[in-house]
This record gives C-alpha cells, sequence and structure tokens, in this order.
C-alpha cells in the first residue's frame, strides 16, 4: 500500500500527519526514512510512528538502533493490538509488497486505537531501556535502581 493512501485514510479521521521520506514508489533507502520518523518520535515531536517498505523488516531493524523507539512489525491486526497493549510500540512497521491496502487500514486502526496495558509489562519496558543503556536487565530482579544514569 503506498503511503499516499494510507495519508488519505488518516488525515479524515482527524489524525495529523507528516511525511518523513520517499512516498512515490521508488527505490529509496530505507534507514533515512526510518531516521527521519524515529527521530522525530523520540525526541517527542510525534506521539507515533509509521514506516512503509517492502516487507516492513528493514524498517523494523533500523528503527529499533534508535533509543527511545520500539518498533514492530505487524502483519495482522492482532499484531498491532498486542504490540500497543503489551510492548508500548511507538512505531509501526509494515510491508507495503506483502499485505493489502485494506488489511493495512486494518491493521493502523487498531493500533493507533489501542492503549497501553502498563501493569506487568511496565517492568518489561523498563528492562528494554536498561538494554539501550548498555545495562543487564536481570539487575532489575535483583533490586537495581531504574533512574536513566543507572
Amino acid at each position: 500500500m503506498a503511503a499516499n493512501a494510507l495519508l488519505g485514510h488518516l488525515r479524515p479521521d482527524g489524525h495529523e500527519v507528516e511525511l518523513f521520506g520517499e512516498t512515490s514508489g521508488r527505490s529509496c533507502d530505507y534507514p533515512d526514512s526510518a531516521w527521519r520518523v524515529c527521530q522525530a518520535v523520540s525526541n517527542g515531536r510525534a506521539e507515533r510512528g509509521i514506516l512503509l517498505c517492502g516487507t516492513g523488516i528493514g524498517m523494523c531493524i533500523a528503527a529499533n538502533k534508535i533509543p527511545g523507539i520500539r518498533a514492530a512489525l505487524a502483519p495482522d491486526e492482532l499484531s498491532a493490538r498486542l504490540s500497543r497493549s503489551h510492548n508500548d510500540a511507538n512505531v509501526l512497521c509494515l510491508s507495503a509488497d506483502l499485505i493489502g491496502q485494506a488489511l493495512v487500514k486494518r491493521i493502523v486502526e487498531e493500533w493507533l486505537k489501542t492503549p497501553f496495558d502498563g501493569g506487568r509489562h511496565q517492568r518489561r519496558l523498563e528492562k528494554i531501556a536498561m538494554i539501550e543503556r548498555g545495562t543487564d536487565p536481570g539487575e532489575l530482579a535483583e533490586g537495581i535502581d531504574l533512574a536513566p544514569d543507572s
């Protein structure tokens, strides 16, 4: 599904949308787009980001290299829902070549409407943040403080 078709679906629903990369369908270097979108999310300029590439895999790999980004590849609505409710995913990665336009719309709708459950899942996100800082997440079980400088 082309990014422009997704835009046509999101904007009428009241979502504020900004494009950060190639949308014509021409070949491009997906890490460039992943960087721009994820920087906007990580610095608070955007609440969430959506990345599309042929399979979604490359975008997901690139996106997850950026601290504070929890990017999820979601090929279906259930994956989208769980990426939000369990993992608080702030970037959704989609295949533009492998799934149809109607499914992409349903996946995005599910992802956008699903809140983070918190609870036991918050502890796991804290451990992911520890990994980003180069800290053994197993230390959390030993009572190590989770302050950003620890």
